[in-house]
This record gives C-alpha cells, sequence and structure tokens, in this order.
C-alpha cells in the first residue's frame, strides 16, 4: 500500500472493493493512486458529542414548557429519566464521541425512546383535546403548544436518524458500513463537496425538520427500509399536529 494515497487507510469493505487483499490486487495500487476516499467513506475523526447532548437539552425543556394537562402523568418522571441519562452519556464522553460500549448505545437508544414516547403522548393528549373541544380557546398557548410538539418531534427523529445511520456514530467513524441509510447529496455527487465532509448531527437534525415540513424526503433519500418506516412516521405525526393546530388557530383567529 506505501504506494498508495498516503492520506487515505483504506478499510477492509474498500480494499476489496478494488481488489487490494491479495498480492495480485496489489499491482493495481499504482493505478488508482489518483484516488481519493470520501471521509464518509473511511476511518475518520470521531464526532463531537456536544451538538447531540443539545438538542437533547432542548427536547426536555420543551417537555416542561408544555401544559401539564398535555404531559403523561407523573409530568416530572420521563423528563427526569431523559435528564439523568443525558448527563450519564455525556460523562462519558464529554468531548468527541470515542468510549464505545454496549450499555451506552442502550442508554442513548433508551434516552430517544422516552423522547418520542412522551411527545407522542403529548401530541396524542393535544388531538383528544382539540378534537372533543377542550382545548384551544386560544391561539397564542395553543400554537406554543403545537409548536413545542412539533419542535420536539424534529430532535426526537433527527437522534433517531443520526444514531442508526450506518450503525450510528461510533460506526460511522471507523467506516464499517459502506452501505448508508440515507443518501446526502455529497455522496450521491462527490465534486460538490469537499473531500472531508460526512454526515454529523446536524445533517440528520437537517433532514428531520425537512421531512417534518414537507412531509416527504427532500434531498436526502431514505434507502433502508427502517429509515423509510421511521420517515414515514414522522411525516404522519407531524401532518396530524400541523393539519389541527393550525385548523383550530384560523378558525379562533377568525
Amino acid at each position: 500500500m506505501s504506494g498508495f494515497d498516503k492520506r487515505v487507510e483504506l478499510p477492509f469493505h474498500l480494499r476489496r472493493r478494488f481488489g487490494l487483499l491479495s498480492d495480485a490486487g496489489a499491482a493495481e495500487v499504482h493505478s488508482l493512486a489518483h484516488l481519493h476516499v470520501p471521509a464518509w467513506l473511511r476511518p475518520s475523526v470521531a464526532e463531537r458529542s456536544w451538538p447531540a447532548g443539545v438538542a437533547v437539552a432542548v427536547a426536555i425543556a420543551l417537555q416542561f414548557i408544555l401544559p401539564r394537562r398535555l404531559s403523561l402523568p407523573p409530568r416530572e418522571l420521563l423528563p427526569s429519566l431523559e435528564a439523568a441519562l443525558l448527563v450519564m452519556l455525556t460523562v462519558a464522553n464529554p468531548g468527541r464521541l470515542i468510549r464505545e460500549r454496549s450499555s451506552l448505545r442502550a442508554a442513548s437508544t433508551a434516552l430517544i425512546a422516552l423522547i418520542t414516547l412522551a411527545n407522542a403522548g403529548s401530541a396524542a393528549l393535544l388531538a383528544q383535546r382539540l378534537l372533543s373541544g377542550h382545548a384551544g380557546q386560544t391561539a397564542g398557548p395553543l400554537l406554543l403548544s403545537g409548536g413545542s410538539i412539533y419542535l420536539t418531534n424534529v430532535i426526537a427523529f433527527g437522534l433517531w436518524y443520526w444514531e442508526h445511520d450506518r450503525g450510528g456514530p461510533f460506526a460511522r467513524a471507523e467506516a464499517r458500513n459502506p452501505y448508508p441509510d440515507f443518501l446526502f447529496p455529497q455522496m450521491a455527487t462527490p465534486d460538490i463537496a469537499r473531500t472531508d465532509w460526512e454526515p454529523h448531527f446536524l445533517d440528520y437534525f437537517y433532514v428531520s425538520f425537512t421531512n417534518a415540513t414537507a412531509f416527504s424526503p427532500t434531498d436526502t433519500m431514505p434507502l433502508s427500509r427502517w429509515a423509510k418506516t421511521l420517515m414515514l412516521t414522522q411525516s404522519l405525526v407531524s401532518l396530524v399536529t400541523v393539519a389541527l393546530v393550525v385548523a383550530r388557530a384560523v378558525n379562533i383567529l377568525k
């Protein structure tokens, strides 16, 4: 491999793809000297943990903003569990995501699941109260509650996408899986991006936001079935929330 681009240490799946696992394949190295493997396909620097941590903290704060009648009882239970898990995960990886353990992965998944459960419960309670005529007497509080649920929905699904695409942030940093669950434009057209580009949390948050707004994929396509199922679920929750809240708010303003 000495004749290859020394900036790149190709992982197993790429060496297999280019036939460089055997002595015979090594003869092709010089013909591939011009090749530069994009960052998302090779081992790279571990992702920073604070963007996802900030998003989780915002989601927890939004749950406390909601009126008590729109929170699953007891009101403080789920947000408190989420805060405890967030502290544990932050202590385990305070800077970059370099410490990978099965227990930490389980805690991260549990944290996202709790946020999703709490928000789904709030959305269901809001829908039930709107349909029964027991909520939405004034536009301001209604829009605030609907906006909080909508934004928490965006954060929760952004975390799901980030946590599971190509095995999660640890697996992506080590380039364990070359087959993406989400096809970003920079992957499909690498010439438009820097060679050190790779998806981070903000990219997945953007995917979640555009899916919740457009009720469909925009520039990033889901490839795996689980990714399509999650995007479908998120679109459905967003559509119901927006439709009910906006319809009620319009009636109030009239």
